[in-house]
């Protein structure tokens, strides 16, 4: 199998609890062509938490071997270092975060919209709780335009 690809056999992995397939140690470092203490280090320096087994096993799951691929991709392609990966991967889950926030409040809005929209605005805007009177729109004059600049630069002549 080539390197930095997934098994796509079942047989390679063990049912987990929650439904998903999990995978030893040994069944990671081949597929992936890397040493298993690699991927003891991976853990020690927290770009991987894979699960353990009551014998304290290790066992990665598929999204482990997603985070695997993304750091054999900035290691192995990108050149990155391990302190430059573990800042990405925290970027990455800040930014991840952030959309989540983003979503919810695109949602809310929607709904404070739609509820808007079934109650009718001038009710809404009654009960605001800063009532500002109306105030009539100013507009500004429009300015004459200025005469040209003469051109900058030797006088052509």
């Amino acid at each position: 199998m080539p390197r930095g690809r997934r098994a796509t056999t079942e047989a390679t992995g063990r049912p987990g609890a929650g439904g998903g397939r999990y995978y030893m140690i040994s069944v990671v470092s081949k597929v992936y062509g890397i040493h298993p203490q690699t991927l003891r280090l991976y853990e020690r320096e927290g770009l991987l938490k894979p699960s353990r087994t009551e014998g304290n096993t290790r066992l990665y799951s598929e999204e482990d071997l997603r985070q695997l691929e993304v750091i054999l991709n900035l290691t192995r392609e990108l050149g990155v270092n391990l302190a430059g990966v573990e800042i990405i991967q925290n970027l990455r889950r800040r930014m991840e975060q952030m959309q989540q926030e983003v979503n919810e409040f695109v949602e809310w809005v929607r709904r404070e919209l739609g509820q808007a929209a079934q109650d009718g605005w001038q009710e809404r805007l009654q009960q605001a709780l800063v009532r500002l009177p109306p105030t009539p729109l100013v507009r500004a004059e429009a300015e004459p335009p200025s005469p040209a600049a003469p051109p900058r630069g030797r006088p052509t002549g």
